[in-house]
């Protein structure tokens, strides 16, 4: 089994930032795609951003293109999501994702496992 398992949450005035990390283990981190999804209470986990096993090729929804910046460090086993311009409607509990087909994918239902997830709080 894989264990992700996410750091990096907390409360940012508008406007302000936070780096998300997500750190693997139990099998190849560098192998494989990896995502950011986040769901707001009372709505669906929503696509936030992936990136390729190689770091080459990445993806970012329409509402965060611009403002997130996701990266990953293989020799660390880690994924990053780095949030700038942070507005209220970024709040969320945010899930770091591991993807274990060929193809990166933005496909919520492509990702077979989770970590616990970190809040994310941006007060207006």
């Amino acid at each position: 089994q894989v264990q992700l398992v996410e750091f990096g949450g907390g409360l940012v005035q508008a406007g302000g930032s936070l780096r998300l990390s997500c750190a693997a283990s139990g099998r190849t981190f560098s192998t494989y795609p990896m995502g950011w999804f986040r769901q707001a209470p009372g709505k669906e986990r929503e696509f936030v951003a992936a990136i390729s096993w190689s770091g080459g090729i990445k993806y970012y929804s329409d509402s965060v293109k611009g403002r997130f910046t996701i990266s990953r460090d293989n020799a660390k086993n880690t994924v990053y999501l780095e949030m700038n311009s942070l507005k209220p409607e970024d709040t969320a509990v945010y899930y770091c994702a591991l993807d274990e087909s060929v193809r990166v994918t933005t496909n919520t239902r492509e990702y077979d496992y989770w970590g616990q997830g970190t809040q994310v709080t941006v007060s207006s």
